[in-house]
Parts: C-alpha cells; structure tokens; sequence
C-alpha cells in the first residue's frame, strides 16, 4: 500500500461528514475550491487553502476556503464540476478529510481540439497553477485565483485570445499524473496534453498543511494587485445620469477644483490643498461611479480595495506603493474602491504602513485622495485623520422618485411599449441603480427569449419588468429571508376591521400621506403590535399590509436573534434595523416577540436577553432615527413583553386580533374555498355558525382535510361533499383555548 493510497480514503478518525450543496458564487466557480465553516476547518485540523478529498460515490479533491457568514456548519458549498468529479449530487452526503498532497511533476489532461491546438503547456500550466487533482477528474480553464502564493499570471487574456470566449467554459479530463495520487499543478510541473508524454520523475511530498508553501518547492513570485491608471478621457456616464447624486458630484467637483486646479486660492486663506474624501453608501448605489465621472477629463489612478486586501501583507504594501508612486509622479486623483477590505477596523501592522503611504499622496500638491466604502463603521479610524480623509460624502438609497429616472435613462435606447416605469419604481423599495440594472437585464433575457421563438423584433414589455422582480432581490435583502409578500392586500382580508384600520393609520399613512403629518407637526407611530390567540391570521394581515403599502418585509421569529457569544445577538439586532433602513420604506416584523424580549431581570442566560431588549429599545428609540422603517411585533403572551418596549415611541399602538367570529369564519372559509370544488350540499354559513372556537388556521385546514378525505373517497373526486366535511371535523379540531381567549381580552381592557 503507497502513501498516496492512504491519502486518497478518508481517516475514520478525522473526517466529517456534510451536506453537499452547490455553491452559486462566481467568485469560486469551477476553481476546484470547497468552502466549509471555519468550525469544520478547524474539526479537521487543517488551515484555509489546504487540501481535502471529497468521497462520493467516487473520491475528489479541492482547495479549502472559508465559506461566506450565515452558512450552517453542517454544510460543503462545491462547484458544480467538484460535485460531479465527487459523484454527488445536492443535498446528498460527502466524507471530508485531510489529504496529502504531491507536488506534481507532470500532469496529462485531455481537451477538445480547438484547446489543444491553441493553449500551449506553459499557458495551460498558469491556467492549472495552484489546483489539486486525481486521475479522472474534470478541471476548468478558469485560473483558481483565490488563496496566497497563487503568482499572477497573464492565463486570462492568453486563453481568451487562443480560444476565444468559449474558454471560460472549456472542461479537462485529467488522463494521468506523476506521482499517483492526489497532486497540485506547480510552477515547475509539467502540464501537457494527452498526445505528448510526460516526463516521469519522483514525487516531492507535500504534507495537508503545506501544500500551498513547502520549502521543497522553488520561491515564486507573489501575486500582485496593479493599480489601473486611467488617462484623462470622456465619462462613460454622464452627469445628469447620476439621477438622485447631483448634489454629492457637485460637491466633489468642487473640493477637486478647489484642490487640484486653484490651489492658491485655499493657501492665500491660509488653508492646505490637500484634499481626502470617503464616499460612503449602500452597495451598488453608485458610488465609484459617481467618483469616475467626476473625475472625467483628469488622471485617474484607481485600486481595487477587496483584490489588494486579499494579499499578503508585503504585497498589499506594496501594490499601493505603486499606486501612490504612479499618482505622486502624474498627478491626479488616486481612488481606492472598497478601502473597508484594505483598512478594516481590526488593523495588522501593515495597515500603518499603508496609511503613511496615503498621507504621503495626499500631502502631494496636485494630488487628490478618495476612497469609497459600503460599510464605512467598519474601516479603520486612523483613515479620518484629518491628514487623510477630513471630507465625507453619503450616497442614499433612490426614493421612488428617483428610480424612475433611474430606470428612465437604462430603458432610453431600448426598444419597448407601453412601460408604466412608476409602477415598477414604487414596487421596487431598497433597490439602488446595481439592482435596477440586473432587473433590467433579466426583463432584456425573458424579452429576448420571446423574440427568438416568435421570430420578431425584440421588444421590451411591462410583463417582461414585473416578471423579473418575482426574480431579482436588492442587494440591501440578499443576504437575509422575507415574508412572503403575493398579491393579496388588505382589501382581501375579510372581517377584521378594526385591525386593518389600525395598521393602516400606522403603517400606510405614514408613507402614504407624509405631508399631513408634517402640516400636523405630529410624529407617525414607531411601532405596532399585534396579539392574540394563535392561528387568527396575525401574519396574514402583515402580507397583506406589505403588499398594500409596497414595503420590504425583514422578519425574525422567536429567538433567532439570539447568541451565546458576547456582542454577537447585539451586532444581529445592529444588523437587522440596518438593512431594514437600507431598503426603506420596510416594514421589521418580530413574530414571537415575547420569546426576544421578555421582562428584564427574570432570565437565567447571562444576561443575553437583557442585552438584545437593551438594543431593540436603543434602535426604537435611539439617536438614529428611523426613517419610513416601521417594526410590527407579533405574541399570543404580551402579557410577557418588557414593558419598557410597549411605551410611546416604541411598540406604541397595541393592536388585538380577536379570535374569528360567525361571519369572519364564514368569508375566511368562502376565501380559503375559492380554489376548492365544493358540491352544492356545502353550506359554509351554516358550516361557520357551527365552528365556535375554531381560529382561521382552523377553517382553513378543515377544507383541507375535508379535500383530502374526498381523496381517499375516490382518487377521481370531482368535488367535495358536505359528508367530506363532516368527517373532516372528526380529524380538525378547534384550537382556541378559552382561557387564553378571556385572558387576552382582560389584558386589551386593562390596557
């Protein structure tokens, strides 16, 4: 048995197994990288960018990485190629362990005729620098790009220009390696096609730990982050199509005027030219955008923030040395994209280095400084200085308003009919101009895919828009779950009168009617919350009201805020006001609030729950305002909320759902029985009078059931009978309690 044979299966001491599932990150895509939870990692013994075999039905193997937040411990995001080398498929199980991995000397692979009469080996080499692989595997051309020691390469535009645009695509068969086993493409490796022979040596081992930076193999280049430096040119956007950020480019344009071009004038007062500026605001807003048509007509040397900060500490100096040396010698505007990835606030030493850097562009006459930040908290302090950046400028998300003119200069040279823009702008809250333009394309996509079948001209139509927001999501709630909007509104709810109206004077007017209020002088109510029994349509009510006032619904049941480690159910509640104030006007729903946030003092959890009442209450309540942001609280125990959070200015308005009557009962079973074929013995008002204590989850599951036994009747029922019905309620049984009933309507009179 050869160590290679001991590398390829799994240790039953040290391995794990997850839950494949695949990974949608173009970032990662058919790079041969696995992502894990770092808890994994860490269960496996290895560090990030070391190699695992990945045991399907067959055994693989990948580069580790760190799979992004929110990813359950428990799963293995895999590219789609990885998958299938594994011979898994999603959601099936895969055996993770520690791998030994070989340098490889030589490296066959098999490619379609076009590859392997264009790329040549030294090319083919670059594009497989860095991959692990076993005989048999499929490997892409896409260059891994991710991890340390990866040497920049020129693969990219190489591959592009021997193979064309179908190189992204092109797929390998890996047909030997030397030695056996699992091996990592080297600078020194011999990669060749299938019809060449490839040299044989011995092997150079190289430990799990070690794959990516063994003694044994030759000192490489590192990867280099190159600055883009950009001669004066026309913008590729213009300045009146930076709808909804007028006011901040004229700003700018001044500071860079003043700065750069009149100089004299700022020292005569006796003030410095220098000039820094961070432009903060939402992903996707626009912010780089804006900086570069400003810059229009100047030198433009610009860093990308996220590819520098994934170097090494050496490299990272070093790209924005040259970067600061390119704009000292020229003249210009130095923009570093993102710096929140170059200089976060937990700062490395090199980060010192970095910021004289800095100091030094923008201390150089005829130089300017400006960096942009979607997460400006999170950078590091010492970038404020006011030798650095003493300005500020914020981007906002687009109000309605605005992204109708948004969408009015995408649309201007597209061919379509009869667009209603407005109705698209007002049902598009929290989008900025990244947003719209995905939605554009996939409107461009379902347009086009009609034109092909129908053989027309391509014409862009309302359906093709309101088609594609039932796909795309704003970046602001991409990374969190919503509640289920649909089409139904308030005017759909039956009964329930008092309910509706008492959210739509605390919800809808607000954002409806903001003028009355401020020819008032009134506040609009912060928060709302509804309760009663279980099952009386509380969530219900709250799509329909999202879907009435066009809002951005964020939802959190229960507890699920909460978290052992200190700070951390602190930063969730921190987090969730933010996005939901990113993708304003939005609605906050916390179902079960009594579960978030009890009475304080009477918890046994460290002070946990106490700690996310203390900062729902500062969000509330705070110094931030929050603006066309409303929080709607749902219990069936409010009688256990901290009262601190039911005072005015918070959950203000108490709002009781009171359990169905006869006649809420009967149109909640005439809705709930539109799509449901009942024969004519079927009478729901009588049916209604006869189901005292039954909640509306109640009526609905009883016309369910009674479905289902029609089913068991006969699989070809037509209809649903009233004796269908009546064996349906020997199953459903009424689920309001009584008690809990009385107590609830004691606890509305007192309040």
């Amino acid at each position: 048995m050869t160590d290679s044979d001991v590398a390829e299966r799994p240790s039953p001491r040290n391995h794990l197994a997850l839950t494949a599932r695949l990974n949608t990150s173009a970032l990662d895509s058919r790079r041969g990288v696995v992502r894990l939870h770092p808890e994994a990692i860490a269960a496996l013994g290895i560090r990030e960018w070391d190699a695992v075999s990945l045991t399907g039905s067959r055994t693989t193997a990948a580069v580790v990485g760190v799979a992004p937040p929110g990813t359950p411990a428990g799963t293995a995001l895999i590219d789609d190629v990885t998958l299938s080398n594994a011979g898994l498929r999603e959601d099936t199980t895969v055996l993770v362990a520690p791998v030994t991995v070989y340098g490889a000397k030589s490296v066959t692979v098999r490619g379609s005729k076009l590859a392997t009469q264009s790329v040549p080996p030294a090319t083919l080499r670059q594009a497989l620098l860095g991959k692990v692989m076993t005989v048999g595997d499929t490997v892409s051309l896409l260059p891994r790009d991710l991890g340390p020691d990866i040497p920049s390469t020129e693969a990219s535009k190489k591959l592009a220009s021997a193979v064309g645009i179908t190189w992204t695509s092109e797929l390998l068969t890996v047909t030997s390696v030397d030695p056996p086993g699992t091996v990592s493409v080297q600078p020194n490796s011999s990669v060749t096609w299938a019809s060449a022979a490839p040299p044989s040596s011995p092997p150079s081992p190289l430990s799990s730990s070690s794959s990516s930076s063994s003694s044994e193999q030759p000192t490489t280049p590192p990867q280099q982050a190159t600055s883009v430096v950009k001669p004066p040119s026309a913008p590729s956007v213009s300045f009146d199509d930076l709808k909804g950020a007028h006011a901040q480019a004229s700003r700018l344009a001044e500071w860079l005027k003043l700065a750069l071009d009149e100089p004299d004038l700022l020292k005569s007062l006796g003030a410095t030219a220098n000039l820094g500026v961070l432009v903060s605001g939402p992903a996707g807003v626009g912010k780089a955008t804006m900086v570069r048509t400003v810059c229009a007509g100047r030198r433009l040397v610009e860093l990308d923030g996220p590819e520098v900060g994934a170097l090494r500490a050496e490299d990272r100096l070093r790209a924005v040395t040259s970067a600061v040396s390119d704009v000292r010698n020229g003249g210009g505007v130095l923009l570093i994209t993102d710096i929140d990835a170059l200089l976060p606030a937990a700062a490395e030493p090199v980060a010192t280095l970095i910021l004289t850097e800095l100091r030094n562009a923008v201390a150089t006459a005829g130089v300017a400084f400006v960096a942009t930040s979607a997460v400006p908290e999170s950078i590091d302090v010492r970038l404020r200085a006011p030798d650095l950046c003493d300005r500020e400028l914020g981007l906002s998300l687009p109000d309605a308003a605005t992204r109708k003119q948004l969408l009015e200069v995408l649309l201007r040279d597209v061919p379509a009919k009869d667009l209603q823009l407005d109705e698209i702008a007002q049902r598009t809250p929290g989008f900025v101009v990244a947003d719209l333009c995905a939605l554009m394309r996939e409107a461009a996509l379902r347009a086009a895919a009609r034109a092909s079948e129908d053989d027309e001209p391509p014409m862009l139509t309302q359906a093709d828009l309101t088609g594609a927001l039932s796909v795309i999501r704003p970046l602001s709630r991409s990374a969190t779950e919503e509640v289920a909007v649909g089409s139904v509104t308030l005017d759909d709810v039956g009964d329930m009168a008092e309910t509706k109206q008492a959210l739509t004077e605390a919800v809808l007017w607000p954002l409806q009617h903001p003028d009355t209020f401020e020819r008032l002088g009134v506040e609009p109510p912060r928060g709302v919350l509804l309760y009663g029994p279980p099952g009386c349509g509380k969530t219900f009510v709250v799509r329909a009201l999202a879907s009435s006032g066009r809002l951005s619904v964020h939802a959190v049941k229960g507890a699920e805020l909460m978290d052992k480690w200190v700070g951390a159910s602190e930063k969730a509640v921190r987090e969730l006001f933010r996005r939901a104030r990113d993708s304003a006007p939005s609605l906050v729903f916390l179902d079960e609030i009594d579960a978030l946030a009890p009475r304080r003092g009477q918890s046994f959890d460290s002070g946990v729950t106490d700690r996310v009442v203390a900062s729902l209450l500062t969000e509330l309540d705070g110094i931030e305002p929050l603006r066309d942001v409303v929080v709607l609280g749902a219990t069936n125990r409010p009688d256990l909320i901290d009262p601190a959070l039911l005072r005015p200015g918070r959950l203000e308005k108490l709002v009781f759902v009171e359990p169905p009557d006869a006649e809420a009962r009967r149109e909640i079973l005439r809705t709930a029985g539109k799509s449901i074929p009942l024969a004519d013995d079927v009478d729901l008002g009588a049916l209604a009078e006869d189901l005292d204590g039954y909640s509306a989850a109640d009526c609905v599951a009883l016309l369910r059931e009674a479905a289902l036994t029609a089913m068991r009747r006969s699989i070809d029922a037509a209809d649903v009978t009233a004796d269908d019905v009546a064996k349906a309620r020997e199953t459903v049984r009424p689920s309001l309690d009584p008690v809990q009933v009385e107590s609830l309507r004691a606890f509305s009179a007192g309040r």
